[in-house]
């Protein structure tokens, strides 16, 4: 099974924006992930990350209704 999670885009390094890379917070886990995909992609924005590849951009509450349920599966699965 694929995964995608929705993570805060904290900081940007990288001119070209085919190499670009943001270090992105996952609920406090903190990966660097490609913005190759991603040129609109702003600090402060919650990006959808798979396998290290920034795909979207999505709103802090759709950012946290996904949290939400991942939380609930956890508990479903306890």
């Amino acid at each position: 099974m694929c995964l995608a999670l929705p993570g805060l885009l904290l900081e940007m390094r990288g001119d070209d924006p085919l190499t670009t890379v943001g270090r992105v917070s996952f609920n406090g886990i903190v990966r660097e992930v490609s913005l190759g995909f991603l040129p609109e992609a702003r600090i402060g924005d919650y990006v959808v990350v798979h396998a290290g590849i920034a795909l979207s951009v999505v709103d802090a509450e759709e950012a946290a209704r996904v949290f939400r349920e991942l939380g609930l599966l956890g508990e479903a699965a306890s």
